[in-house]
């Protein structure tokens, strides 16, 4: 599909008013798209649009609501080819990895009708003389903003709850992957779906600053930083009457004690930390290895050395393509620098490779006699190893952090896992399984600062409606006994 570079605005294609900008792909430069960010006028007719087709939209029958994103599922399978071409070449992923994100995509629909059902169907109790009842409403508009490491997939898992919520929606994704947002919009528009139902506006950071700040909305569904997520928050500290749901990354730890695989546990370690060039809010940064497993540390370094770095479209496909510019690279070669710098040991050197400005090798540095290591999340693929005696020590260090997204266990004892997801601060934690795994069909978020318990996944459903209970009775009737003090003659 040809790309217009163009706002959609109740069901009509409108360049924005705002100055030009545009997209490149990371591994080689090529223009991806080009357009202009979004002013405030095309916030404020955005706005209108979602809010003119609201009380219709909330009205549909969810069973015709279900028809549209059935329709839409079905665009996304018939192109998903044409759009995991693109999310790898807007993104710098592999086109391998791309695919696994298209089908995510198409996958959520089935997993929120699902979790609709689950969680937002009628519920009836009997009462003296009445029944209660609860039922559930849309918010009305919703403003979704979105990442760029996952341009479709984590956006999508936003809008169709809410649409299927009955709302409307307004939609800013991230400016560096401004393309592939517009083929999502325009699959849309193949299935159907009625004028100003969904609206896209592109642009920065000012048009995501003006998009939460407009009145015209109910919900702010929100993917990111830990600053930006404050930076919204305070926009919205003086109305309650919104919904914030935060998704907000993390330092996730995942510890290493007492394996009986060494491979295995090399191989989830590497799945846990290099995944999208490590570009993922559920990689694992700090690795965190009990005495006694020298062994898996050798394995590991000797492995990673190995990994496939390359162009996201070469032959044989690559593990990891680059990363989405040249900045990653940079803040991640000076992070190495200064942690070598307080004392910390590289293992594997990450290194500026001569594919592209944006490909980066991946990194590990023991950073055990680092006194003050930053507690921060440095988006890239690069890992703080750190030794600890013994699992007590594993989980104190563990814990050691403001975030707590994911967190993960490779152990062979069950009871190490028990405790260790009782004691651990996230809202992932997995066992023998890669801090990147997780399912449309569970909750996904985090504690601490890594959201504000209004997890994504499966419960997203729940920050896209407001439950109203009802007490009902058929007809007026008067009591036989009536209130001390009430009279009638």
């Amino acid at each position: 599909m040809k790309l217009s570079g163009q706002n959609y605005i109740s069901g009509t294609w409108r360049s924005g008013k705002g100055t030009d900008f545009h997209s490149e792909n990371p591994a080689n430069g090529d223009l991806m798209w080009q357009g202009r960010h979004s002013s405030q006028a095309d916030i404020d007719d955005a706005m209108h649009a979602a809010k003119n087709a609201s009380k219709k939209w909330g009205s549909v029958p969810v069973g015709e609501r279900i028809q549209y994103l059935e329709s839409f599922q079905k665009q996304l399978s018939q192109q998903s080819e044409e759009l995991a071409k693109l999310i790898s070449q807007e993104v710098g992923k592999p086109v391998w990895e791309a695919r696994t994100e298209v089908q995510a995509m198409i996958g959520k629909i089935p997993a929120s009708i699902e979790a609709f059902q689950k969680r937002a169907g009628n519920e009836e109790i009997v009462l003296a003389e009445a029944k209660g009842i609860t039922r559930y409403k849309p918010l009305g508009v919703v403003a979704v903003l979105g990442p760029f490491n996952f341009p479709g997939h984590i956006s999508n898992g936003h809008i169709i709850p809410a649409l299927l919520a009955g709302n409307t929606v307004v939609w800013k994704p991230s400016e560096l992957t401004p393309a592939v947002a517009e083929l999502v919009i325009k699959l849309w528009e193949t299935s159907g779906l009625p004028a100003g139902v969904l609206n896209l506006v592109q642009g920065g950071r000012d048009t995501g600053e003006s998009l939460v700040s407009h009145p015209g909305h109910r919900g702010v569904l929100f993917t990111g930083s830990l600053q930006a997520g404050i930076a919204i928050s305070k926009k919205l500290v003086e109305r309650p009457e919104t919904i914030l749901a935060l998704e907000l990354g993390g330092n996730n730890p995942l510890v290493i004690h007492e394996i009986d695989n060494i491979d295995a546990a090399v191989y989830l370690t590497i799945q846990s930390a290099f995944l999208t060039s490590g570009q993922r809010c559920t990689c694992a940064r700090r690795l965190i290895v009990t005495d006694g497993n020298d062994s898996y540390i050798e394995r590991l370094v000797e492995a990673v050395k190995k990994l496939n770095v390359d162009h996201p479209d070469a032959e044989p496909e690559p593990f990891m393509g680059s990363v989405i510019n040249s900045r990653v690279v940079d803040r991640l070669i000076n992070e190495q620098k200064e942690l070598q710098n307080s004392g910390g040991e590289i293992l594997i050197e990450a290194q500026r490779l001569p594919l592209g400005d944006a490909f980066v090798s991946p990194g590990i540095i023991d950073v055990t006699n680092v006194k003050a290591l930053p507690d921060e999340e440095l988006f890239g693929p690069f890992s703080k190893l750190i030794r600890v005696p013994d699992f007590n020590a594993a989980i104190d260090v563990a814990n050691q952090t403001q975030y707590g997204l994911a967190a993960g266990l490779l152990s062979k004892h069950r009871s190490s896992y028990d405790r260790f997801f009782q004691e651990v601060e996230a809202g992932l934690i997995n066992w023998n399984s890669p801090t990147t795994g997780a399912s449309g069909r569970l909750p996904f978020g985090g504690v601490q600062r890594s959201g504000n318990h209004r997890p994504a996944g499966s419960f997203m459903i729940d920050s896209c409606h407001s439950p109203v209970a009802s007490i009902e009775r058929e007809s007026l009737t008067v009591p036989e006994k009536l209130l001390p003090g009430v009279h009638f003659s």
